[in-house]
């Protein structure tokens, strides 16, 4: 070997292997390919605004559970394309005039705070919003509020969150949930 091919740096395998996971977690949060664009992580949780996601498989648990109890196959949904709808806790009523009272087989809500004045403002919706049936996540401190606002009981399935937090976040249903719940 000359003396130019023994200055040039090398990577341990294990180091190049962690460069490569990195990258490839930085292409997927820049570059999601195919019908990736909802993948957990595209955009950046926010702990000042306490936005942090699910797991992918608690996600995918709770689209399951919103489909099986809203009795659809889920494909009607497509006609929506790629709406959002911003919303706000501190204006409960504060919606778009095309959402109208009770226009939801199923409402599924997080509320970004673990409050009192936040889960109190957040059923204002659900409660304008669903039909009947209720799925809400939460902390597990929230739970008498919640059975008292909503009329749900906890699950015995565990949410998952993509980074590990220090509250324990539980599920809540107001009906026969595939969830393992008390219902």
């Amino acid at each position: 070997m000359s003396d130019s091919e023994d200055d040039t740096p090398r990577l341990s395998a294990y180091t190049l292997a962690a460069l490569q996971e990195f990258f490839a977690e930085q292409k997927q949060h820049t570059d999601p390919s195919g019908d990736g664009k909802y993948n957990v992580g595209i955009i950046e949780e926010n702990w000042q605004l306490s936005q942090f996601w699910y797991s992918r498989e608690t996600a995918l648990r709770l689209a399951q559970e919103a489909v099986t109890a809203a009795g659809d196959s889920g494909r009607r949904f497509a006609v929506y394309g790629e709406e959002f709808v911003f919303y706000d806790y501190n204006n409960p009523l504060d919606l778009p005039d095309n959402i109208t009272a009770q226009s939801f087989d199923i409402v599924i809500a997080d509320p970004p705070y673990l409050s009192e004045e936040c889960l109190r403002k957040t059923s204002e919706t659900i409660k304008y919003l669903t039909r009947g049936k209720i799925l809400l996540c939460t902390g597990a401190v929230m739970e008498a509020s919640a059975a008292q606002l909503l009329g749900v009981k906890m699950c015995a399935f565990l949410p998952k969150h993509t980074r590990n937090l220090a509250n324990e976040f539980r599920c809540y249903v107001n009906y026969n949930s595939g969830l393992d719940c008390g219902t």
